[in-house]
């Protein structure tokens, strides 16, 4: 029996909270249509949001149709997707007109990169290591000397 291709609320970043914690430890991955945002989720299956700017996309009727889109694409590639990942899905660029099934192929390739990129042991960094430069200790500014103006 083929596995359901349903979209539960399950399957959803409903919470602010999961958005902002994705936006903070997640990786970033851009493509030609989307830019993919995705970080662990300790779940056995991928969740999907979406974030659709009301500032680029003016009209509610692109700016939901671009939703459909990205919704379709995750309903039907959902068991394609590495499991255990929160994704949000952007739009790439503005007055953008996805395609279903060139966005499903990219959405998968994308959280693909993603989850290799999430599989990669990180390396410690030490708070004062950026990049083997040393940093120097903060010195305050002097405070520079008001300019004269000219006598006349």
């Amino acid at each position: 029996m083929p596995k359901p291709l349903s979209y539960p609320r399950h399957l959803r970043l409903v919470h602010k909270k999961d958005f902002e914690r994705v936006y903070r430890e997640g990786l970033r991955a851009r493509g030609a249509t989307m830019l993919v945002v995705g970080a662990e989720n300790g779940l056995p299956h991928a969740r999907l949001g979406l974030s659709v700017g009301r500032t680029i996309w003016k009209s509610a009727v692109a700016r939901n149709r671009v939703r459909r889109i990205f919704r379709e694409s995750f309903r039907l590639s959902q068991h394609d997707l590495p499991p255990g990942l929160d994704l949000i899905l952007i739009p790439g660029r503005p007055k953008l007109e996805p395609e279903l099934a060139a966005t499903c192929v990219e959405l998968i390739e994308l959280a693909g990169k993603i989850a290799r990129k999430e599989a990669r042991p990180q390396k410690p960094r030490d708070a004062h290591d950026r990049g083997g430069k040393q940093r120097q200790a903060h010195r305050p500014r002097e405070p520079r000397a008001a300019k004269e103006e000219p006598r006349t």
